[in-house]
């Protein structure tokens, strides 16, 4: 576009970052800035790229920090803001769910190859890929905010234990792509998909709690 009046446009795109693409306004190229920015918002996100058992430790505690003060924000919000959608988005109980069923999928039927990794309190992919699910005694259509909280806690756990036990050797081993089986990944993907899931779903649900909060987002 050249020439064109864009005073006030808000973008959001979670692919603005991937592939060493670039976005420029007047020449620059924004997209460092706006990753930047991003790190500098969510302390921790920074580390989501880490490539050795070390820096995969701190990443996902950083994403445990940064999930537990928004729990701790939704909690002291009005009842019923973690059921509250903003423009026809996930709710942050959805997003929960989402991301239980985001954790089964990348860690559990990918990297742990189970035959059965699905947690029915996750949310279903348009697929319906959470109809295999792992047994528990959870409604699947909907379940109640604290079964939410309890699979989505069991699931952080999962991947705290198996980051806590990896080797370098682990995150060479090769996995087939969940959605894809025809295309190899590596352990170390696989857990990079669960860490940028994390984060960019984390944004998500701060921009949306800010919104119902009616916090000017922009001063922070």
């Amino acid at each position: 576009m050249r020439g064109s009046d864009i005073a006030g446009m808000e973008l959001d795109s979670p692919w603005l970052l991937e592939g060493g693409g670039s976005l420029l306004v007047n020449g620059v190229d924004v997209v460092p800035l706006v990753d930047a920015e991003l790190n500098r918002r969510f302390p921790g996100r920074e580390l989501r790229a880490a490539d050795d058992p070390v820096g995969l430790r701190a990443a996902w505690h950083a994403v445990e920090v940064a999930w537990a003060a928004t729990l701790a924000r939704a909690d002291s919000m009005p009842d019923g803001t973690v059921d509250a959608s903003v423009a026809d988005e996930w709710s942050f109980a959805q997003t929960l769910r989402h991301l239980v069923m985001a954790t089964d999928t990348w860690l559990g039927k990918a990297i742990l190859q189970r035959e059965r990794p699905y947690h029915p309190a996750g949310l279903p992919n348009d697929d319906g890929e959470t109809a295999a699910h792992d047994g528990s005694e959870f409604s699947v259509t909907s379940p109640s905010f604290e079964q939410v909280l309890q699979a989505r806690a069991d699931r952080q756990r999962m991947v705290r234990e198996f980051v806590d036990d990896v080797t370098g050797d682990d995150l060479l081993a090769s996995r087939r792509n969940p959605h894809d089986p025809g295309y190899d990944e590596t352990v170390l993907s696989c857990l990079h998909t669960i860490l940028e899931e994390e984060w960019e779903h984390h944004r998500y649900a701060v921009r949306d709690l800010d919104v119902l909060a009616g916090d000017d987002a922009s001063s922070r």
